[in-house]
């Protein structure tokens, strides 16, 4: 069903369109102490969970004020036919890392695990290979932009190099990872980060949320974000994700596709300097997902978003610029992020949602199917599900499979399991009948593996 299409003017023009080309590729940072702790959670992390995971806080670098006649710098405001027609074509480039073998076909029915930056590049990815050649697992999300801005892998991406995005590589060897993991039949998708990137804030200013008292805008743990009223956030994701499928990856997963989630006293000092006059943030964030969507359509692989998992029961955007019924739509499958520890006291008539995951989960899954069927075309709903402990609630084998019984007695087939830490207990997964590997993986990246077992 998902095809390549490497020729396409559109891909090129993806690639060849940041807006300054800078200079050498910077080398890749020591590993900090801090990365062997959990990295954050993704979406709406409650303070006192996150707060021990920052890194060392970076020297503070304020902005002058914006003057009273402040306006903002223009945007990219056409048409995307228009949009790509000023672009200055040039041929496609690619990392030195980037395989010549286009990814395969996805899974009809995706079982999955995250995997964060670190875990990918580590030893630990040998682990979880292994495990999904015993389980049910056949796919792997994998971190391409995380929330600090910085990529996985070496980008050829002007913009991505320009602001230093390659300072951090976790994972030189991606190319081989990742055509390691085609071979056995485990299909990788590719998660990038959109609107929370303080790397890119650090490093073009001018495209950052503003304090109303001047310089950056931060969130309730201190972290810098780009205003998402901007088109060249989205552009800039989309680039990415057309290296990334060059790269190898089957699938593109686009995250924080939205607005900051802050109490009213922090957004109130909030200024977004690319807001189109009357603009409201749920409108801006359903334009650039239509616009990354017809970015991302040439490159054949599946478009997926993930969204706040009160999206499926909400009526309105949670302050976020998030509406189920506007972004499913637009998406091949939507991920609602359905973690019964985000989920307030109460919430669905459960006392303790966090400690009923099953229930909590099918609730919560109910609501995304009824809305679905309100649509003229609705997507596949693929979960995301608990795999972490926190609030004293220790989540293992019993507590992930309760969740997903829950979407299957549904029938959702599909769930994407989330562990910061990259740490899955097998027991929690159906057993799959593939053979143990008995060679290391990091030599069976230069060796050819075993053929892969079908995977339904």
């Amino acid at each position: 069903m998902w095809r390549l299409c490497l020729d396409g003017v559109l891909i090129r023009a993806i690639l060849a369109s940041s807006l300054v080309l800078a200079g050498a590729m910077p080398a890749a940072a020591q590993v900090p102490e801090w990365a062997a702790l959990e990295t954050r959670h993704h979406e709406a992390v409650p303070p006192d969970y996150a707060a021990e995971l920052l890194p060392p806080p970076e020297p503070a670098i304020e902005l002058p004020p914006p003057p009273a006649e402040w306006v903002p710098l223009a945007h990219h405001e056409e048409t995307v036919p228009d949009y790509f027609a000023h672009l200055a074509p040039r041929p496609l480039t690619r990392s030195p890392f980037v395989p010549p073998a286009p990814p395969g076909e996805p899974p009809a029915v995706v079982r999955g695990i995250y995997l964060n930056a670190w875990v990918f590049g580590s030893r630990r990815f040998e682990e979880l290979v292994r495990l999904a050649d015993t389980t049910e697992i056949n796919s792997f999300v994998i971190d391409v932009k995380d929330d600090t801005g910085y990529l996985t892998y070496p980008s050829s991406v002007p913009l991505a190099i320009e602001i230093g995005a390659n300072g951090m590589i976790r994972a030189p060897d991606a190319a081989r990872r990742l055509a390691l993991l085609r071979e056995r039949g485990i299909h990788p998708i590719a998660r990038i980060v959109v609107a929370k990137d303080p790397l890119l804030a650090l490093r073009k200013p001018e495209w950052a949320i503003r304090d109303v008292e001047g310089g950056f805008w931060r969130d309730r743990l201190g972290t810098r974000w780009v205003d998402a009223y901007n088109d060249s956030i989205w552009i800039y994701a989309a680039e990415l994700a057309a290296e990334a499928v060059l790269m190898g990856f089957g699938e593109i997963q686009f995250d924080y596709l939205r607005f900051p989630d802050e109490p009213p006293e922090l957004l109130n000092r909030a200024i977004f300097p690319y807001r189109r006059d009357g603009e409201s943030r749920r409108a801006a964030v359903r334009r650039h997902v239509a616009l990354m969507r017809e970015l991302i359509r040439p490159l054949g692989v599946p478009f997926t978003l993930d969204v706040f998992g009160l999206t499926t029961s909400a009526q309105g955007d949670l302050g976020i610029g998030q509406v189920w019924e506007d972004l499913a739509p637009l998406a091949d499958v939507m991920l609602p992020m359905v973690y019964p520890s985000h989920y307030r006291r109460g919430e669905f008539g459960i006392a303790h949602p966090n400690a009923q995951p099953y229930l909590t989960v099918r609730r919560a899954l109910e609501d995304a199917l009824r809305k679905n069927r309100s649509l003229d075309r609705a997507p596949r709903v693929r979960p995301y599900l608990q795999a972490f402990s926190i609030f004293r609630v220790r989540y293992g084998p019993e507590e992930i499979r309760a969740q997903i019984r829950a979407a299957e007695e549904l029938g959702i087939s599909e769930w994407i399991l989330w562990n910061p830490r990259g740490v899955y207990p097998a027991e929690a997964f159906l057993p799959h009948g593939a053979a143990v590997v008995e060679e290391g993986i990091s030599e069976a990246l230069t060796l050819p593996p075993p053929p892969p077992v079908p995977r339904r």
